[in-house]
């Protein structure tokens, strides 16, 4: 077992160490799921953040001022409807590691990577193949996938996808490195996670990105997970694009509008891409040219005006984001995490098992976990804990992901779930 002689499975030090938290008020800014006549232990949001109560308000407010102004909204909202995108641009910026210039908000995450992969997926037919892991998120398959028969390949060819190559189905920069070498000339576009969605895994961006780069491809990460989780680099990481969905670790609620990164350096750049009115500069939009006038940066890749009911809960949740900082939640996520790993390896390790990686620098808030007797003593172990107000979520075949989100879980939360395993393991013993 590794030492962690600060570490302590009582309810007391738990209670302490959330008492002492300098963080710790941020909870008391989210509504807690009821479960009985307490709160449900919410370890899932790495799959939907809980809402911010600052929410319902911002809503009702352009509601508001919907009904008060009408179309004069656009421009005498209390937040005004027309500029709105930039209302979230800069704090948004600042949670991915970017410049204020390369983030925009806008549509949905596979819709994002659809259409930045206009820009930077160009086969020909010497680099026609796209490069994936092995256990990719199905929708970015199929996304790699349509984009190549899009460009008259064929996916059998053309689509590269890397296995694991390490316990628990982890993947090492070892492997990425070695594929690059040898598929390299032959890769248009490496698409990548910054967090693998089932093994909890983080990558190295900055260390792909001149692998590829090194090799002559372009690249692209999906941050689904990483966005809001890790204190994510994306401008010094130097990768060409990146995008996220913001219904996660950014509490923005279920089908949250997503986000996307371009690198200052392509800001000027003639690339293909597909256009709308929205991604024309603000400052000649409305004289309605003819031709296309491109914003600066990010921004040109708009389609469309922004949503802005669906902005609104992403500016409340960003809002504290901007007053905890990345950096003090990074560190307390890396503490309530090894916590957590430390509390399954002493009290329930002979029951669970954790596929994601044990050095903090290779992971972020969640914990993939198998039950080492199977598929369904680990479904057993799921449905029991969801019954007893312990809530992770569950992906086949046999991964229960558990993430304790700085932002509102507790030491105590990640104390609760092992005495739910260990109930569990009472109970069918």
């Amino acid at each position: 077992m590794t030492p962690s002689p600060d570490f302590r499975a009582d309810a007391g030090w738990a209670h302490a160490q959330d008492a002492a938290d300098p963080l710790r008020t941020f909870r008391n800014e989210f509504l807690i799921p009821p479960h009985g006549d307490g709160e449900q232990t919410y370890l899932v949001g790495n799959s939907l953040g809980l809402q911010p109560r600052g929410v319902r308000q911002a809503l009702l407010d352009e509601i508001d001022d919907w009904a008060r102004l009408g179309v004069e909204g656009h421009l005498h909202a209390r937040h005004p409807w027309l500029p709105y995108h930039r209302e979230v641009r800069d704090t948004l910026a600042a949670v991915v590691g970017a410049e204020a210039s390369e983030v925009v908000a806008m549509n949905s995450l596979t819709a994002n990577l659809h259409l930045l992969m206009v820009s930077f997926y160009r086969p020909t037919a010497a680099r026609p193949a796209l490069l994936i892991e092995r256990h990719a998120f199905p929708s970015d398959r199929d996304l790699a996938a349509s984009q190549i028969r899009f460009h008259g390949f064929d996916p059998r060819d053309a689509l590269i996808e890397l296995d694991a190559d390490e316990p628990g189905g982890t993947i090492s920069m070892a492997a990425i490195e070695r594929v690059l070498a040898e598929h390299g000339q032959r890769i248009a576009l490496v698409l990548w996670p910054g967090v693998q969605y089932l093994t909890g895994q983080a990558f190295d961006l900055a260390a792909i990105t001149r692998l590829a780069h090194a090799q002559g491809c372009s690249v692209g990460f999906d941050c689904a997970h990483a966005a809001g989780n890790l204190d994510l680099r994306l401008h010094d990481a130097g990768c060409d694009f990146a995008a996220w969905c913001s219904y996660k670790y950014l509490n923005s609620g279920p089908g949250a509008v997503a986000g996307a990164f371009v690198h200052a350096r392509h800001a000027q750049a003639a690339l293909p891409r597909f256009e709308g009115w929205w991604g024309r500069n603000q400052a000649t939009r409305f004289e309605m040219r003819p031709e296309f006038d491109a914003a600066t940066g990010a921004e040109a890749w708009q389609l469309s005006n922004p949503p802005i009911l669906a902005l609104a809960p992403l500016r409340a949740s960003l809002d504290l984001f901007q007053r905890a900082g990345m950096s003090r939640l990074r560190e307390k996520s890396r503490r309530l995490t090894a916590y957590l790993a430390w509390l399954i390896e002493a009290q329930v390790g002979d029951v669970l098992e954790v596929a994601t990686p044990h050095e903090p620098d290779r992971r972020g808030a969640q914990l993939s976990i198998r039950v080492r007797a199977g598929r369904d003593a680990g479904k057993s172990l799921f449905d029991f804990m969801a019954a007893h107000g312990v809530l992770g979520d569950w992906r086949e075949p046999d991964v229960m992901r558990i993430a304790p989100a700085p932002l509102y879980n507790t030491y105590a939360d990640c104390l609760r779930y092992a005495e739910a395993v260990q109930a569990w393991r009472a109970n069918v013993a």
